[in-house]
């Protein structure tokens, strides 16, 4: 039986020589690594080279980036300039340099505070993502032709969310001490690669991995802060407050999650009160065009109005949508009280994010970005993230192949409505099923991947190891092993908890 870790020793310290090796616990990584000379033996010297699992991480996350850039370059070469429909046969589109003259860059304009020509009478963006582009715009060169300036803004936008990119790799690689090398999961993932330069969303993902990593070593404000500032990015990180409220009240931490929740707050109204108080009318058009936006690509929605005669309004999928999302709140809560063991922080959190993607009326391709961290952290298992990540890949060829079939004409190449509704239903099967998958963890703690290996929860922060204080339903009752489980019984509710079987 392993020895506990005194009270005086931190949890991170008493795992240092103790790594958890993806290899020895999971198939699939044990097949994979037999492609760079099979897994790692006993008595490697880990930690003692410049080659550590951060760096190496870090590195291979930049590369697949880099392999997303070449993905692009047809469209780079002419096909985002010339005919309508090639960017869409090349399966190259990117928003970026389309919104360079679009929204205004092109001729200097203040995001917010100058009016656009055009239908979009104001940048349709959160502002922190807009200060984002404007930055990138200053770093544009203003010469050579309207092409070549929307070339240069594209690359110079790649260069920024390269950086987003690495930044999300080291944080997700660092939030789980003794489970270093899940961060390949998020460095390997296809859809990440492919879908990295669409839009700028990686601004938000990369502040949200920050602030996953800042609640993991106990930092509520820093925590806080990031995660505000990630909101003012993009609007999906605030629904992470929610899930940890419910594991806050079932540990008693409450001063914890008031930190949290004030430093959220403040970051985000230092980002937008300036904006809100002299250009209201641009900073408030984000909020007014997700509420105006009809149902869009990639949503179920979107099959309903397609194969209906009278389809629904947008006020009323609006409505549908929000109770929806609203139930899902109610069923995420549900399970934070009633289940077991505490749920990890990061397992509720790609849960609420997932349910917000499932019911909204729009999904574009790139928002696979805010799952992939997270389901990192949630489902550490390469045969589960590897059947998810094969059903976006075929969803972000479905939508390509589908607008290229609606803008190629009478030559109609690409994938016809039928065909791309069948796209969107794979996306939300595989999206559904690691939710199951992560659902079925929580209520068996011992099939948990990151549980099996010993440890409570090391993205929970101040939550890891702590006993509950308030609990609904069974969970109060002492809590059972799962029937015929072969693998090491966790003692729940203790820090660096083990078993005798580890």
């Amino acid at each position: 039986m392993c020895g506990m870790p005194s009270g005086k020793t931190t949890q991170a310290s008493a795992y240092e020589a103790d790594p958890v090796r993806p290899t020895e616990e999971d198939r699939v990584a044990a097949s994979g690594s037999e492609l760079i000379g099979g897994p790692i033996g006993r008595r490697a010297l880990l930690g003692r080279s410049w080659w550590t699992p951060v760096r190496v991480i870090a590195l291979v996350a930049i590369g697949m980036f880099a392999l997303g850039l070449v993905q692009k370059a047809p469209c780079y070469n002419g096909a985002w300039f010339f005919g309508a429909s090639s960017q869409y046969t090349h399966a190259c589109y990117s928003d970026i340099p389309h919104l360079y003259q679009g929204r205004g860059f092109a001729d200097g304009l203040v995001p917010y505070f100058d009016q656009l020509p055009g239908d979009m009478k104001y940048l349709e963006y959160p502002v922190l993502t807009g200060v984002f582009m404007e930055v990138a715009s200053w770093l544009t060169p203003g010469s050579g032709s309207i092409q070549d300036q929307e070339q240069w803004y594209w690359m110079v936008n790649a260069g920024m969310l390269m950086a987003c990119a690495a930044v999300i790799a080291v944080c997700v690689t660092r939030t789980h001490a003794r489970r270093p090398w899940d961060g390949l999961l998020v460095a390997l993932a296809p859809a990440f690669a492919l879908t990295a330069t669409i839009n700028w969303d990686l601004l938000a993902v990369a502040l949200t991995a920050a602030a996953m990593l800042m609640w993991s070593r106990g930092r509520s404000l820093a925590f806080g802060v990031l995660l505000g500032l990630a909101t003012a990015a993009k609007l999906y990180p605030v629904l992470l407050l929610g899930p940890l409220l419910m594991l806050c009240w079932r540990a008693g931490r409450w001063r914890h999650f008031g930190t949290a929740l004030a430093g959220a707050a403040v970051a985000w109204l230092v980002v937008n009160v300036p904006v809100m108080l002299f250009a209201f009318e641009g900073w408030s058009k984000f909020y007014t065009f997700s509420q105006e936006r009809g149902v869009d690509f990639g949503s179920f929605w979107l099959i309903l109005a397609q194969n209906s005669d009278d389809p629904l309004s947008t006020e009323t999928v609006n409505t549908f949508a929000t109770l929806l999302m609203l139930l899902c709140c109610a069923g995420v809560a549900a399970l934070a009280l009633t289940a077991p063991r505490r749920p990890r922080f990061a397992q509720l959190a790609f849960l609420i994010v997932a349910a917000f993607i499932l019911t909204n009326k729009v999904y574009s391709p790139q928002y696979v970005l805010w799952l992939v961290p997270l389901a990192a952290l949630a489902r550490p298992k390469w045969r589960d993230f590897l059947i998810w990540q094969a059903c976006e890949v075929a969803y972000f060829l479905g939508i390509w192949m589908y607008l290229a079939y609606t803008t190629s004409g009478d030559a109609h190449k690409g994938l016809p409505t039928d065909g791309y509704h069948w796209a969107i239903g794979v996306h939300l099967l595989g999206t559904f099923y690691l939710c199951v998958m992560v659902v079925r963890d929580i209520l068996m703690p011992e099939r948990d991947p990151v549980r099996s290996s010993g440890d409570d929860d090391p993205s929970g922060g101040v939550l890891d190891g702590t006993e509950d204080v308030f609990v609904l339903g069974p969970a109060a009752r002492p809590a059972r092993h799962v029937a015929h489980f072969e693998g090491p019984k966790v003692d729940w509710g203790r820090t660096g908890a083990t078993g005798s079987s580890l």
